[in-house]
């Protein structure tokens, strides 16, 4: 059985777990996400516990349930506390600024760069340097922080560019001066 996969996921009270027709559907106080799961796995419910079972144990069945278990924790948690990722920019010059549903980064280039906030995603800018993504779906989180921060990866040398808040950055001495 599969170690992560075996584990039961308890539900808050404030939340709502349905399953139909290999559909779950998870609903909380900050919104409501589904997630489709393959005819492998089985999901029951009962007394505020979730478990998930497999047909078999093929490999592609023992990865696919702890995947899955890992996939309807993280809904669970977004529904009901949300996930947050912080970025920060460094350099002279570099900021980003909102202006509607899109942000303006000024990263040291001849032109800014435009990006659209994607829908269940909340951006705030701070300073004009320091980011808060936040969100329910943590893979979307992700994802936005990782765009953002591949605009303009943070290099070892002046340490400009965009990154996470609790990333570290190791300075890199510069080529020395000839005598």
């Amino acid at each position: 059985m599969s170690r992560i996969g075996k584990l039961p996921i308890k539900i808050p009270s404030d939340v709502k777990i349905a399953y139909a027709n290999n559909e779950v559907t998870v609903e909380g106080p900050k919104g409501k996400l589904q997630l489709s799961l393959r005819p492998e796995i089985v999901v029951e419910t009962e007394n505020n516990i979730v478990n998930l079972k497999r047909n078999s144990d093929m490999n592609l069945d023992k990865s696919l349930h702890g995947l899955y278990r890992v996939l309807i924790n993280n809904m669970v948690e977004g529904v009901s506390k949300g996930y947050e990722k912080k970025l920060e920019i460094n350099g002279t010059g570099f900021k980003a600024t909102m202006q509607g549903k899109k942000i303006v980064f000024n990263l040291g280039y001849s032109h800014a760069i435009e990006y659209d906030i994607p829908e269940g995603i909340k951006i705030v800018i701070e300073d004009n340097t320091k980011l808060s993504i936040t969100g329910i779906d943590k893979q979307l989180v992700g994802h936005v922080a990782s765009v953002i921060r591949k605009m303009k990866l943070p290099e070892p040398y002046k340490q400009k560019g965009v990154k996470y808040s609790d990333e570290i950055v190791r300075k890199k001495a510069g080529k020395a001066a000839k005598k």
